[in-house]
């Protein structure tokens, strides 16, 4: 019942993104977030509470990680499982981030994994202003492409250990580098790039 109540709350809010975002602001309750450019989100992305999980929508230069807090060191697994709801204007990318310190700040650091609808994965590092690719955008079998309906589901984990960090999609393993290569101790989150409207459950970001 949950998660049919759920599909009808994601159904209402599969209005276009760009109308969505002008309602704006952080309405999650304990969830902050920094814009890629800009600093004011409430005119170009909406981060809500929708079920047991979070919804967002965002504009032309809504880019953005969000973050509620969670902080993981040694070896841990993050997860989520992320829905976009509709096509985008292009394809823009979605997923995770950990390892993140300074996230207010000019010198902010953090590794990010994301996918796209067009069937590709990334990870890639931010420190301040550079964001050198760990792995380019890379198609793999594994990651579920837009249906018919223009929606799909993809489950996206990162898992710390040892000397290695594996990344998996829907439980299969895309990549795994050596611990050296990315950020792994720090804050971890979501991020949503720009033009997409995502929902976001069963989150599993640690302590």
């Amino acid at each position: 019942m949950r998660k049919l109540l759920v599909a009808m709350a994601i159904a209402a809010l599969a209005v276009p993104f760009v109308l969505q975002a002008q309602s704006g602001g952080v309405t999650a309750g304990g969830w902050e977030l920094r814009l890629d450019r800009g600093d004011d989100p409430y005119p170009v992305l909406s981060f809500m509470p929708m079920g047991d999980g979070v919804h967002a929508t965002t504009g032309g230069r809504g880019g953005a990680i969000f973050w509620s807090g969670n902080t993981n060191s040694g070896d841990y697994t993050i997860s989520a499982s992320f829905t976009q709801t509709e096509p985008s204007n292009h394809p823009n990318a979605y997923g995770l981030f950990f390892g993140g310190s300074n996230l207010s700040a000019d010198n902010q650091q953090y590794t990010y994994f994301v996918l796209r609808e067009s069937g590709e994965y990334l990870i890639k590092k931010r420190m301040g202003s550079e964001t050198p690719d760990v792995v380019a955008w890379t198609p793999h079998e594994a990651i579920t492409q837009l249906d018919a309906q223009g929606r799909s589901t993809n489950v996206l984990s990162v898992e710390v250990g040892g000397d290695q960090v594996r990344f998996l999609v829907n439980g299969t393993e895309v990549s795994s580098q050596p611990r050296s290569a990315v950020d792994t101790d720090g804050i971890t989150g979501l991020r949503v790039n720009h033009q997409l409207n995502v929902h976001i459950d069963e989150l599993q970001l640690g302590m």
